[in-house]
C-alpha cells in the first residue's frame, strides 16, 4: 500500500506550523508516518498515559481504583515549590467541581479525565499515581520523545522545566499496546478502551469518519495546539491506529477540521478484514 491519500493530504498541509501523522495496524510498524517524532506540547493527551498508569499501578497492587479520594482544588506543585489551584472556567467537565468537599472513587476520576477531559480529575489522579508510574508506561511502549512531569496548570513546575510532551509516534504506540492488551491486565486495557470509546469530544478524528465507525480516542487542545489519537474499528476492516498532532497558528476550529481531514485520508488507506475489538499481542 502506498498510502497515496495520506501523502496527498500531507502535501497540502499549511506551510506554517508543525504537523505530525502516524497510522499503523494494531500490531507492527507504521504504514504511514510524517514528522512523527516531532515533539508537541501534550495538552490533554497526557491524560491517556496518566490513566493507563493508574490502572497499571492497580494491577500491580500498589493502588486501589475504588479508594475514595477527597475532591479539592489544591495541589502540590511537581516543582516541590508550594501549592497551586486550577481555574474552573478552563475545565470542560463540571461534574467533579460539583463534588468539591466530598469524595469520589479514583476509578471515577480516571473516567472523567478521559471521557470529558476533566482537569480537576486529572490533577487528583496525577497526585495519586505520580510521574514515575507514568514514565514506566512510556518506557514500556518505547515512547522516547514523550514525558508527563506535571499536572494541569502547574505554572511553577513548568517554569522549572517540567513539562508534558508527546509525539505522534509515541501516542500511536501507546494505543497499539493498549488495544492489544500489552500495557496492563487485559480486563484493565478493555476498560480503558471502553472509556475512550465513550469520549464526548468528537469533533476531530471521528468527524472525518463514517458515522457507524467506532472510535476509541483521546484528543487535546489549547491555544495553538490540537491533537487526536485513536483506535479505529469498522465492520469491513481490521482495526488501526491513527494519530495527528498539530502545533500552529490555526484557529481551534480550523485545526480540528484539518485533523478530521487527515482521519478521512487514513480511512481510505484501511486494510480489509474482520473487526476485532482486541487483537492478539504480536
Amino acid at each position: 500500500m502506498t498510502a497515496a491519500a495520506l501523502r496527498r493530504f500531507v502535501d497540502d498541509l499549511p506551510d506554517e506550523g508543525s504537523y505530525s501523522l502516524w497510522m499503523a495496524p494494531l500490531a507492527g510498524e507504521a504504514r504511514f508516518a510524517h514528522n512523527d517524532e516531532a515533539q508537541h506540547y501534550a495538552a490533554s493527551t497526557m491524560k491517556l498515559a496518566l490513566v493507563i498508569a493508574a490502572y497499571c499501578e492497580a494491577d500491580a497492587g500498589r493502588l486501589d481504583l475504588d479508594q475514595p479520594v477527597a475532591i479539592r482544588n489544591e495541589f502540590r506543585s511537581a516543582s516541590g515549590s508550594g501549592q497551586f489551584a486550577i481555574d474552573a472556567a478552563e475545565d470542560e467537565d463540571p461534574e467533579p467541581w460539583r463534588r468539591l468537599g466530598s469524595e469520589a472513587a479514583l476509578r471515577w476520576l480516571c473516567h472523567r479525565a478521559l471521557v470529558r477531559s476533566s482537569n480537576l480529575a486529572t490533577n487528583l489522579v496525577f497526585e495519586a499515581v505520580g510521574p514515575e508510574a507514568i514514565t514506566r508506561v512510556l518506557h514500556k511502549v518505547g515512547a522516547a520523545g514523550s514525558r508527563v512531569e506535571r499536572g494541569i496548570e502547574d505554572a511553577a513546575a513548568r517554569a522549572a522545566g517540567l513539562d508534558n510532551l508527546v509525539t505522534a509516534r509515541d501516542l500511536g504506540r501507546t494505543l497499539q499496546f493498549l488495544a492489544t492488551g500489552q500495557l496492563a491486565d487485559r480486563d484493565s486495557c478493555e476498560e480503558i478502551l471502553s472509556i475512550l470509546r465513550a469520549q464526548q469530544f468528537n469533533d476531530a478524528i471521528p468527524r472525518g469518519l463514517p458515522a457507524d465507525v467506532t472510535v476509541a480516542h483521546k484528543s487535546g487542545w489549547v491555544d495553538g495546539i490540537a491533537h487526536d489519537a485513536a483506535v479505529i474499528y469498522a465492520a469491513d476492516s481490521l482495526p488501526f491506529v491513527f494519530v495527528m498532532c498539530t502545533t500552529s497558528g490555526l484557529s481551534a476550529s480550523a485545526a480540528v477540521e484539518l485533523i478530521a481531514g487527515g482521519a478521512s485520508a487514513s480511512w481510505s488507506e484501511r486494510s480489509p478484514g474482520q473487526r476485532r475489538d482486541l487483537a492478539a499481542p504480536s
